[in-house]
């Protein structure tokens, strides 16, 4: 098991990153793990790169220039979950993070 690919690609990032315990890996059928871990994944890339604007993937990618896959693979994914996103949350959202940029500038100026 040692050298399996499932030791790596499944129960340690099972294990290491989600918490379970061995015992809730066995229990648990394959296909939940499978599908769990995707969506670990598909979380973490969406979260990946928030906080940066495109000015500073511009300057990272200067040294880095894998950053700038990883922010297109990060933009594309959030278009996708955006598109699926009913209008009025997405309004919604919006008003909050503006309200919320509007609080964090009021507390800088105070």
């Amino acid at each position: 098991m040692t050298n399996s690919l499932e030791a790596v690609t499944l129960y340690v990032p099972l294990m290491k990153d989600l918490h379970m315990s061995w015992e809730e890996i066995k229990r648990t059928p394959r296909i939940e793990l499978d599908g769990i871990l995707a969506a670990y994944y598909e979380y973490n890339l969406l979260h990946s790169m928030d906080g940066y604007e495109a000015k500073d993937i511009s300057d990272m990618a200067k040294h880095r220039p894998s950053i700038r896959q990883s922010y297109t693979a990060y933009l594309s994914q959030k278009r996708k979950y955006e598109k699926l996103q009913p209008s009025h949350m997405v309004q919604n959202d919006e008003k909050r993070l503006e309200a919320n940029v509007n609080e964090l500038k009021s507390q800088i100026s105070s």
